[in-house]
């Protein structure tokens, strides 16, 4: 058996994911902040500036025009816009201070050296030839629509870009104007480049704690594992009872205290089959022996005696039955355990079948001094294998028979309780202890017990039984008092 964990391979593949895992992060950081960055702030400032313009025609509407005009100052100063109200003559009527980063002219009145679309465009330190165009092309759009149209001015260069809406103001009482609204984005290009000196620095120190903590993490890994490796390595070699170390995570634990309890029960399991080798050998050896010694005395001594060669046949016959039995419940223990036991179901009266097992057994009454009682008040059926059934009553009357005590009394009962019939076999010889009851059905149970052998018997019986039982799903136990006796019972579904 060979068992083997690459541990270095597990640090490796540990330490691996983990700097990817970084990586990735890191990348998802560089996409959010500097790629979508500028497109989600564009798309605020749109959102941000159209809300402004519903809230300047709504002020238009409702408002005089002293009021309309701070209006329009407040939402200058608290959106950081510069908001240029014109007729539609294009004669000035009111825009906000400004110190000409905008390129907003002071005064937009067309002169008649330049035309409309000129007077409104930007002018100033920061201008740029294509505004007036530009200009041209809001205003068109403005009129076309009917309502708010959008524009981004120098798009070439990022450190002048400025958002423009433009949006006719209509009120019934009042002569109709224009409002544009222009929003600086070059903040956000400033930014962006900032974020972007920062998450160099950031990539590189979390790259650097990345590879520490992996390598930190992925020995804290590797460690225990390694420790349950070697020691698997001991229970491989067939050095059981091991106690396997824990490690620091839940689930290392829990291997570890699945492998412990697997070691313990692999021990049990060779003390129990080292035990079982020895008693089983010590059982064969006692009927081979028994028989040749028989055989060579009626071979040189009772020959010619027919009294005592009749009994010393009969020694003979007997061994080899035990002979016989013992090796039929090994050969049944091991159908039950390479599962090649199938049952035969059909329906039978299970009181003429426990009445002809116990009659096999009168013969105890003659030759042991053996009283053995059947209470059977109705007749029975059942649907199970019969033949099984009948081994399993077998073995618990055999069972009985051997433990019953002084007084030799076997009880055997079918009482009918509810859809089942309840099957009891009771003696009264020294009883189970409660440590021992919950062992009684195990195989090898007698075997790797410390009891005196002071009873025949490989110690399959009980453990064929419960086997038995289970394929029927049928329900069984013990009931005992130590030094009163035992009664051991099983239950089967009744049928018509």
């Amino acid at each position: 058996m060979k068992l083997k964990i690459d541990t270095k391979s597990i640090k490796f593949k540990s330490w691996l994911y983990f700097i990817l895992f970084a990586a990735v992060l890191m990348a998802a950081l560089w996409i959010v902040q500097v790629l979508l960055l500028n497109n989600l702030y564009g798309t605020m400032k749109t959102s941000q500036t159209h809300k402004v313009s519903q809230a300047i025609e709504e002020s238009f509407k409702n408002n005089d025009q002293e009021d309309f005009f701070d209006d329009v100052a407040l939402y200058s100063d608290s959106h950081d816009m510069y908001i240029y109200v014109v007729s539609l003559d294009g004669t000035t009527t009111y825009y906000t201070p400004s110190n000409g980063d905008y390129g907003i002219p002071d005064s937009a009145k067309a002169t008649d050296e330049e035309s409309e679309a000129e007077a409104l465009a930007p002018k100033g330190p920061s201008v740029d030839p294509q505004y007036i165009s530009q200009m041209q092309s809001l205003n068109e759009q403005m009129f076309k629509n009917g309502g708010p149209a959008y524009m981004t001015f120098g798009a070439d260069d990022k450190s002048q870009r400025l958002l423009a809406c433009g949006n006719v103001l209509h009120a019934d009482d009042k002569e109709d104007m224009i409002v544009y609204i222009f929003s600086p984005l070059w903040p956000m290009s400033s930014t962006i480049e900032i974020l972007a000196d920062q998450l160099i620095i950031v990539t590189i120190i979390s790259l650097i704690l990345a590879c520490l903590i992996s390598f930190y993490l992925s020995n804290r890994i590797t460690r225990p594992i390694r420790k349950i490796n070697n020691s698997a390595k001991r229970l491989a070699a067939g050095e059981y009872g091991i106690v396997f170390g824990s490690g620091h995570y839940t689930e290392i634990d829990n291997l570890a205290d699945t492998l412990t309890g697997a070691s313990i029960e692999l021990e049990k399991s060779d003390l129990m089959q080292k035990d079982l080798i020895a008693n089983v050998s010590h059982d064969l050896r006692t009927p081979l022996t028994m028989i040749k010694s028989y055989a060579e005395m009626i071979r040189d001594i009772s020959g010619d005696d027919p009294e005592k060669r009749e009994k010393h046949l009969q020694v003979i016959i007997d061994e080899t039955d035990r002979l016989n039995n013992l090796v039929g419940d090994l050969l049944t223990v091991s159908n039950i355990q390479s599962g090649k036991m199938v049952l035969e179901k059909s329906r039978f009266s299970l009181s003429e079948s426990v009445k002809s097992i116990v009659e096999t057994y009168r013969i105890k009454e003659v030759d042991g001094g053996y009283t053995i009682n059947l209470k059977c008040p109705a007749d029975f059926m059942v649907f199970a294998d019969e033949d099984k059934i009948k081994q399993v009553v077998s073995n618990l009357i055999s069972n009985a028979v051997k433990f019953c005590g002084d007084d030799k009394t076997i009880n055997v009962a079918l009482k009918k309780q509810g859809r089942q019939v309840l099957v009891t076999v009771e003696d009264h010889g020294c009883g189970i202890s409660p440590e021992d009851l919950e062992h009684i059905w195990e195989r090898y149970y007698r075997s790797s017990s410390n009891m005196v052998r002071s009873v025949e018997g490989s110690g399959l019986g009980l453990s064929i039984c419960k086997e038995i039982l289970a394929l029927h799903k049928a329900e069984f136990g013990v009931d005992s008092t130590v030094g009163e006796g035992s009664t051991f019972w099983f239950k089967l579904d009744t049928v018509k």
